[in-house]
């Protein structure tokens, strides 16, 4: 019975092949009734069907074509048949394509029964392959390769892509459509139960355990299939983790807010060793900072000759260095972060004056470079220049011109 399985699926590979013969013998002659036919129908046995059908016929709308094509294309059939450039085909040669496409059926019919009678054994000739992908599935592998020995030498990542039939867009949108196609492991029902997001994990999942699972099969080192039983446990487990829901988050309590009042540090961290590396950084920057003579010194004065400093031959302008006065560099006081300091207790305040009355202080001692310490009377400049005032402004005008 093992021979005669593996001879059934030679067969099934040799009907494929046959069916491609009888799809190019249908093209060839049929090309001329409906040539833009075999490019929305693409596959062998679809494309057998529905010239089986539409024959001669010009008014392509009448015709049920809802159990062969999907509406998308048999819309676009319907249209282009009425648009064709093809001419109607001679009795003979009509005979002969329904002829070819009932023979085509009639070869898929026959490899159907192959394919369930090979299922139905499939526990003896692939037992942990049929546990990891059912044995209606593991038949249609083998029978698709054309036998184990064919099947174990297709790596993990190709035998997901088995069975895929190329279905043409015929000008519609393809953003919902699987790139790898429909194979024989995508029409699984475990694959088809998930959810669209993980059947595409899934399908790699399960592949890759079917070729790990044919192998085994090969070396018939395990006919029991435990070991496929195994692999199928691990496929469960691991599709029920992907569809676990996400952890649920424990909803902590906002702690209690601190309405006392702030610390603020104020002045300059010192510390021989910084803690910290932006600290580093902060001194780098105010040591490497643009000086007032720096900045002094990049500004020049308009229509005014710019003096330099000449050292060999190089010599480097002054700016308006020059004409400042004071300080060289200020430090900037950064208005945000400084510090508020309480008023020193010790510190006497400056008490306001009014008028322009004498302190008590005021001493008449003057020091001169001649006499040293001479008593003067603080009060005669301003009597000298009083009687200055009127001895030529007395009478409100110029009382004494000289000549």
């Amino acid at each position: 019975e093992y021979q005669l399985i593996i001879l059934a699926n030679s067969t099934t590979t040799e009907i494929d092949n046959e069916v491609q013969i009888i799809h190019k013998f249908i093209r060839d002659i049929y090309a001329a009734r409906f040539p833009e036919l075999e490019s929305l129908v693409l596959n062998a046995l679809d494309y057998a069907k529905t010239v089986r059908l539409i024959g001669n016929r010009t008014d392509v709308s009448n015709i049920d074509l809802r159990s062969i094509l999907p509406s998308a294309t048999i819309m676009v059939v319907t249209v282009t048949a009425t648009t064709t450039s093809g001419r109607p085909l001679s009795d003979e040669d009509l005979a002969r394509t329904l002829e070819a496409c009932d023979m085509a059926i009639q070869l898929d019919d026959a490899r159907k029964k192959i394919i369930n009678y090979v299922a139905s054994r499939m526990t003896i000739i692939a037992p942990n392959l049929t546990k990891v992908v059912g044995s209606k599935t593991a038949a249609q592998l083998l029978s698709a390769v054309g036998g184990l020995k064919e099947f174990v030498k297709i790596p993990s990542c190709n035998v997901m892509v088995i069975g895929n039939n190329k279905k043409a867009s015929t000008g519609f949108s393809v953003v919902t459509a699987n790139p790898h196609g429909e194979g024989y492991l995508a029409q699984d029902p475990v694959i088809r139960s998930l959810p669209n997001d993980l059947r595409r994990k899934a399908l790699r999942l399960v592949s890759a355990k079917a070729a790990l699972a044919g192998r085994v099969d090969s070396g018939r080192t395990c006919p029991d299939g435990s070991v496929g039983q195994k692999f199928r446990d691990e496929i469960d487990q691991k599709l029920e983790k992907l569809q676990e829901p996400p952890p649920v988050k424990n909803i902590k309590a906002l702690p209690v807010p601190d309405e006392g009042p702030k610390k603020r540090r104020g002045g300059k961290r010192q510390a021989t060793r910084p803690k910290w590396p932006w600290q580093t950084v902060r001194r780098q920057k105010e040591a490497y900072a643009m000086t007032e003579l720096r900045k002094a010194q990049n500004r020049m004065a308009f229509g005014e000759a710019e003096e330099e400093v000449g050292f060999g031959d190089e010599s480097e302008g002054l700016g308006m260095t020059t004409k400042q006065a004071g300080k060289i560099r200020a430090a900037a006081i950064d208005r945000r972060t400084k510090g508020k300091f309480p008023m020193d207790p010790f510190k006497q305040p400056k008490l306001k004056s009014y008028g322009s009355h004498t302190s008590g202080l005021a001493t008449s001692l003057a020091f001169t470079p001649v006499q040293g310490i001479e008593l003067a009377d603080p009060t005669a400049a301003a009597e000298r220049v009083k009687k200055a005032n009127e001895k030529y402004f007395g009478d409100g005008a110029f009382s004494i011109v000289r000549k």
